[in-house]
């Protein structure tokens, strides 16, 4: 939630004073807030610290591909960020298997520990090594009435759909409806906006790889939430086990990013992008065939080909956005190209909650409820299953690249 509703307006604050100075300031911010969740007494304090960390997170991610866009010549803008994607994604694949050991050999508060050190060390280097800053040389105003209008909008659809399908869900997700419809006026209308909404108008490239970045993440968010379950509560393993196994993906998407990236540098997005949608899909449809029955190794194949195509579509989509707006817009686009993906995340996940809310209820999740799982996990794979061939559809058609 925190991190959809502060993705458009960091990314204005950071454009006017400074990305560099954003960027290790947010990073000093997510070490705090995972440090209170370690020394948290209360569920409560630890979703407060939770929903701060959003925040940061949503300055790390858009502020730092917005440098990194800043720096680096067009002609070898796919190939920093499939470097960028790559590093990404090496964490992604670390992450599941040292989460899992430090949750099963010490307990839950050493996760958040351990980032504090790793945070503080990352700063230090960048205040070191990194040097310069960048920012638009013409500092404009600041939309509150935007950011009040799109935090309204993230909240009441993230609270409403995780409601549903009470009334008063129903009513939020309805209203949260309206807040979007009218935070878009409002920006249309602004001298000062948070997003420039005619872009989505005047550059078919640019909408539609946000679009299809929407769908492929919605699909994917879900994905490795249910697996988790699906890997320790109906099938009995570890959580180090399971960690291992879902890593599987991460590690394709890290080796396969950097050469993606390459092949965007010389060949339309459209192409390589789609290839990967498609290789995507294979393993999406072989997930289709889970049940408690299905070996390790059937799952360990279906993830390999996800993150094989994840890793093909990932950077060349993120280049065709980056490419399609003037470099004056850099911010707007690494926000936009990050809101893609979380609010396809926010959505895929919200989804999901209605689907488990509607199986299982209030009931805990144990091997009592293992049937009521199962069904919550095929119905969300469905789910995802359309998703990415709505991702394959608007990929092929996104139309012809051009770079700034």
């Amino acid at each position: 939630l925190s991190n959809v509703a502060f993705m458009l307006p960091v990314m204005k604050i950071a454009d006017n004073y400074g990305r560099k100075k954003m960027y290790m300031a947010v990073l000093l911010l997510n070490a705090l807030s995972a440090f209170m969740c370690a020394i948290a007494t209360h569920i409560d304090w630890i979703l407060i610290w939770r929903l701060i960390q959003g925040a940061s997170a949503a300055m790390i991610f858009s502020t730092g591909v917005a440098i990194v866009t800043s720096i680096v010549p067009s002609s070898r803008r796919g190939s920093a960020l499939g470097v960028v994607a790559s590093c990404v994604y090496i964490g992604l694949t670390l992450a599941p298997a040292v989460g899992g050991y430090l949750t099963e050999y010490i307990d839950w508060r050493a996760v958040f520990y351990f980032q504090v050190p790793i945070v503080i060390g990352l700063v230090i280097f960048i205040h070191c090594t990194l040097k310069g800053e960048w920012r638009n040389p013409d500092k404009t105003g600041f939309d509150y009435t935007g950011t009040v209008l799109f935090g309204g909008f993230a909240t009441c659809f993230v609270i409403g759909l995780s409601m549903l399908p009470d009334l008063l869900g129903l009513i939020l997700t309805l209203l949260s409806l309206m807040l979007l419809i009218t935070f878009i006026w409002h920006q249309s209308q602004s001298t000062a906006p948070l997003i420039r909404v005619q872009l989505f108008k005047e550059n078919r490239v640019f909408s539609v790889s946000l679009a299809t970045s929407f769908f492929m993440y919605g699909s994917n968010f879900a994905l490795l939430f249910l697996l988790s379950l699906y890997l320790q509560y109906i099938k009995g393993y570890t959580p180090a086990f399971s960690g291992k196994i879902l890593l599987l993906q991460a590690i394709m998407m890290a080796i396969v990013a950097p050469f993606a990236g390459k092949l965007s540098d010389r060949f339309q997005a459209r192409v390589v992008a789609s290839i990967g949608c498609v290789i995507a899909l294979s393993g999406y449809i072989i997930m289709q065939q889970l049940d408690p029955t299905t070996d390790a190794l059937v799952v360990s194949i279906a993830l390999v080909l996800i993150g094989l195509g994840f890793g093909l579509f990932s950077t060349p989509n993120n280049n065709a956005i980056m490419s399609a707006i003037p470099a004056s817009q850099v911010g707007v686009a690494s926000a936009s190209m990050n809101l893609g993906r979380t609010v396809g995340n926010l959505v895929g996940m919200s989804i999901v909650n209605l689907i488990i809310h509607f199986y299982l209820g209030n009931k805990l999740m144990s091997s009592q409820t293992s049937s009521e799982l199962m069904a919550s996990i095929s119905m969300a794979l469905t789910m995802s299953l359309v998703f990415v061939v709505c991702a394959c559809i608007l990929s092929i058609f996104r139309g012809r690249q051009t770079s700034y």
